[in-house]
């Protein structure tokens, strides 16, 4: 590498975040970016390791990180980004949510020294990609005679649209909602995710070839005898939007929701598109939010920027602790505290609680009574089983709940009965070591295979099954 003392000379540097009276009136995007200067100063702390395992061990894209960091590093941008482009699809979604765990792998954090700013570096390549006008429309020069059925437009069906596209193959995606996006449109908020972003790269694929068909429902608008009949190929890339409910007493009373019912009623809110469902509104609201991941974090920021009158998340686990447990060693992703943008932003966190009851009042909520829980826990840090504390409960004032536990499996409204498509016990697609599941010419990608996942799993899988339905074409 360019600069063998990078890493020991040079401290990472974090972008941080828009002033938070500010960023929590809007929803515009709420982290900064490094200046060009920084960023090759910092990508100049990636280290000649030898054994690189940020793309080996931590990226399941196989981005080729060290050798565009060292492009950056020398000011060649546009060189860069074509090795980033030529194993990831969409670096301006995971540069802007993926955990990152390419630097959780990074070699510097053998002895505890802080990781590249490699997700910074990624993002910043791309955007400046498209301000240059390097990112343009290369549709295939060659085209097959084949035709494939995209169903699902999240990051999973969108990476395989994509792939399939470049490959000379006719794609067409159905998408259910109005616009594309799955989870990456209805899930994660714009202050996040910005959603001209995803429209941006949408466009792109569209003028490349790619047909996107909307408001489609498949297995009631289209049948699974119309997919067999007109596509050589079917990718079922649905996700696994089943979401995991709370079955505790009181649990009908108005004021209990799904995170997603929130979720992807503010992100049309904000986008003006119209919903049909009754308002769910935090303004104002003691709100409580049950999960302590991800999602239950961008319920904690929307119900801010709604103007709540208190935010409080409860998660049944016990609290990780600050660093990095000894359990979880380099390489690996570290059991660790994790806090958000969205929890500095006001929010109180409480681990070890399980919830007993949902208390209403007129049929509507008022309380949650909880009770707070004991773990065993594995050498390792995680938890195995847990038992209440006696004369530990307690109540919490609650108007608003959300649910955010994850999601038990891919729904069915039909079509996978009509294609003959079978089902693990836990709920997803089941296929082979090829991705096609048990119906001919019909394959399977993302979340709906392998249960909730991170985004930038849903794109490497979607790749993979690009190339394996492109193997099946070529030999049918």
């Amino acid at each position: 590498m360019g600069n063998p003392r990078g890493f020991l000379d040079i401290e990472r540097r974090e972008p941080g975040y828009r002033a938070l009276a500010e960023r929590v009136k809007d929803y515009k995007e709420v982290e900064k970016r490094l200046s060009d200067s920084e960023l090759e100063e910092q990508a100049a702390r990636c280290m000649d390791c030898g054994v690189p395992f940020c793309h080996s061990n931590g990226c399941p894209l196989h981005n080729i990180i060290p050798e565009w960091n060292d492009l950056v590093y020398k000011g060649y941008w546009k060189e860069a980004l074509e090795i980033l482009s030529s194993t990831s699809n969409f670096p301006e979604f995971t540069g802007r949510i993926c955990p990152a765990l390419c630097e959780a792998s990074c070699t510097c954090g053998i002895d505890g020294n802080d990781p590249v700013t490699i997700r910074q570096i990624e993002i910043s390549l791309v955007e400046k990609g498209f301000e240059n006008g390097w990112i343009k429309p290369q549709p295939p020069k060659n085209r097959s005679n084949k035709k494939v059925a995209v169903i699902g437009s999240g990051p999973a069906g969108l990476a395989t649209a994509d792939s399939l596209n470049k490959l000379g193959h006719s794609v067409t995606i159905y998408e259910k909602d109005k616009f594309v996006g799955g989870f990456l449109r209805y899930g994660i908020p714009d202050f996040k995710l910005d959603k001209s972003v995803i429209e941006r790269r949408v466009d792109l694929m569209k003028e490349e070839g790619v047909c996107v068909e909307t408001d489609v429902e498949i297995g009631e608008d289209i049948s699974g005898k119309y997919l067999k009949k007109n596509f050589d190929a079917v990718v079922l890339s649905s996700g696994c939007r089943a979401p995991r409910d709370l079955p505790a007493p009181g649990r009908e009373v108005e004021g209990v929701y799904y995170a997603m019912e929130f979720l992807g009623q503010n992100n049309k809110r904000v986008s003006g598109e119209k919903f049909t469902e009754s308002a769910i509104c935090a303004k104002d609201k003691n709100v409580v939010v049950i999960g302590g991941g991800d999602t239950g974090s961008d319920c904690v920021g929307t119900s801010n920027r709604q103007g709540a009158k208190s935010v409080t998340q409860i998660e049944i686990m016990p609290q990780p602790p600050e660093e990095r447990h000894c359990g979880t060693p380099w390489p690996m992703w570290p059991y660790q505290m994790k806090t958000s943008s969205s929890h500095k932003e006001g929010c109180e966190r409480k681990w070890n609680i399980k919830t007993v009851n949902f208390e209403g009042k007129n049929d509507k909520l008022v309380a949650i009574n909880a009770i707070e829980v004991e773990w065993e826990v594995a050498d390792n840090g995680r938890p195995l089983s847990m038992k209440d504390i006696e004369g530990t409960e307690f109540k919490l004032e609650a108007d608003l709940v959300f649910l955010a536990m994850g999601f038990t499996g891919t729904e069915n409204n039909g079509i996978l009965e009509q294609l003959g498509v079978e089902l693990t016990e836990r709920n997803g697609i089941k296929v082979d070591a090829k991705s096609a599941t048990s119906a001919e010419g019909v394959f399977a990608a993302g979340d709906s295979v392998a249960g909730p996942s991170l985004v930038v799993r849903a794109i490497a899988d979607g790749r993979k099954v690009a190339a394996e339905v492109d193997d099946y074409l070529k030999n049918k």
